[in-house]
């Protein structure tokens, strides 16, 4: 079996970004914890320009998004696309290119973000010159996925390549238009929009980065991933369908949403929040989809601890979603807006359903494709409690804080003046800040645990010689 695998697919390509993903994970976790403890203990930045908070913030977004959340979608689209087709990748050297590309971009961020080259548009602050190399990288990463497609065994295309296809087509105009810019020397540039139009067009990527880069991506994880580790075929296929069309024609409407209370038409917020409100409805059901996946085998999340991070990341998919669009109606967005409601929010889904789904999917494909168990289960274990732990400990200090900050700036006195002056509200937010650092520091320990079982796993398939058996044997079956 393992030997016709390596003949069959190219699992090189696989193992490379799955490690790299799992050192991302530690890296963007470890700087994100830090900036939280910025907030909490200004005098860590140690007077340092490279070390404050506006420097290290967009590397940290950028870190966990687009190096660990990018290397984790490449690493499983290129796994499942093969086994799901029942063909190699298009092209090998095609796919070392993106491998190669990718981790020289990631590179450029961590150099050029701390130094302050920065374009100031939230998840796309990267400079013009890299913004050119992620659009040929990311067209040759889709190219080659397309045409893995193209040349399948079967006519029928699963339902998990249809969510990458659709994040591939839509992150690629997505960051095409929003990254339109007039440069002005090697490291600067303007973008091509201005005023509310830019505010406008900057929230129609940050939404739908969010939408369908770390949405419908990581659900073609899910619905490839959740059957797999469970065993079982996908609880409902016409529902997993119909899941994808109504999340590809309805995310597109919702970036309006972020910019309530502005200079922004009034109707287009209210039509971003109306189109938020209707999307709990396919939303919720690929989560119960994913969850119903498991008729008849809840027992086996008694033992199975990967299973566990995969379902996990469901009921907090099921959370955020719904709790996005109720943030997105104008009475609660009053409340909400410019508070650390919306950071609590965004790390429900971005800790508890993005890094949790792309864990479990990681410790799948980490025996599959080193072909050998892996060295630790106890530290797959004691992973799961300090992710999941983590993750609570961070979200509810957000949730009280931000919901804290909003009561007290709108509060007002018997003469109509402001109750608290807003250095007040920063106090009152310091033993959350703490909390929230410790919550951190938590998720971050997990996320170390996973770095050294990977890395021994890697080491124990290296001695074991079974990465090599497999080869060997593949080129001479």
């Amino acid at each position: 079996m393992d030997a016709a695998a390596e003949q069959k697919y190219n699992l090189g390509i696989v193992r490379w970004f799955t490690v790299m993903a799992v050192v991302y994970l530690v890296v963007g976790t470890l700087v994100g914890t830090y900036v939280a403890s910025e907030l909490a203990w200004p005098f860590l930045n140690f007077d340092i320009p490279y070390l404050t908070f506006g420097r290290l913030r967009p590397l940290h977004t950028n870190a966990v998004i687009f190096a660990f959340g990018g290397c984790a979608l490449m690493a499983t689209s290129f796994y499942s696309v093969q086994r799901t087709c029942g063909v190699s990748l298009w092209s090998d050297k095609l796919a070392w290119f993106v491998f190669i590309g990718w981790n020289l971009i990631i590179v450029s961020a961590v150099i050029t973000l701390p130094l302050g080259i920065n374009q100031a548009k939230e998840y796309a602050e990267l400079e013009w010159p890299i913004d050119l190399a992620i659009a040929v990288v990311w067209l040759a990463y889709m190219f080659n996925f397309v045409m893995t497609l193209a040349t399948r065994k079967s006519s029928h295309i699963y339902v998990s390549n249809w969510f990458f296809l659709g994040m591939m087509v839509m992150i690629t105009y997505l960051h095409v238009v929003n990254s339109l810019a007039i440069p002005v020397d090697l490291f600067k540039s303007y973008s091509l929009f201005a005023g509310v139009q830019d505010a406008m067009i900057q929230w129609w990527w940050g939404h739908n980065a969010v939408g369908f880069y770390l949405t419908a991506g990581f659900l073609g994880i899910m619905y490839y991933f959740v059957p797999k580790q469970a065993g079982r075929p996908v609880y409902s296929y016409r529902l997993s369908v119909i899941h994808f069309w109504a999340l590809m024609f309805g995310y597109v409407w919702l970036g309006a949403h972020h910019l309530q209370y502005t200079a922004l038409p009034d109707w287009t917020g209210s039509l971003g929040a109306a189109v938020s409100i209707a999307m709990i409805i396919p939303s919720w059901g690929g989560a119960v989809n994913g969850m119903m996946t498991l008729s008849g085998a809840w027992d086996k999340l008694r033992t199975d601890y990967v299973l566990r991070f995969l379902i996990m990341s469901l009921a907090f998919y099921a959370m955020s979603t719904f709790e996005g669009p109720i943030m997105s109606i104008k009475t609660v967005n009053a409340l909400s807006h410019y508070t650390d409601w919306t950071v609590g929010h965004v790390h429900s889904g971005a800790l508890g359903w993005v890094a949790m789904v792309a864990i479990g999917a990681i410790y799948h494909m980490m025996t599959r494709t080193f072909h050998t168990e892996m060295w630790s289960t106890k530290l797959i274990n004691a992973h799961f409690w300090t992710a999941t732990i983590g993750t609570v400990v961070y979200v509810v200090a957000m949730w009280v804080s931000g919901i804290m900050q909003g009561l007290m700036w709108r509060a007002y006195d018997e003469y109509g003046t402001l109750a608290y002056t807003f250095a007040e509200s920063v106090e009152a937010m310091h033993p959350y800040y703490a909390m929230r650092a410790i919550g951190g520091m938590i998720f971050v320990t997990g996320a170390l645990l996973m770095l050294i079982n990977v890395l021994m796993t890697v080491r124990k398939a290296a001695s074991e010689g079974s990465v090599r058996a497999a080869s060997t044997a593949a080129a001479s079956a």
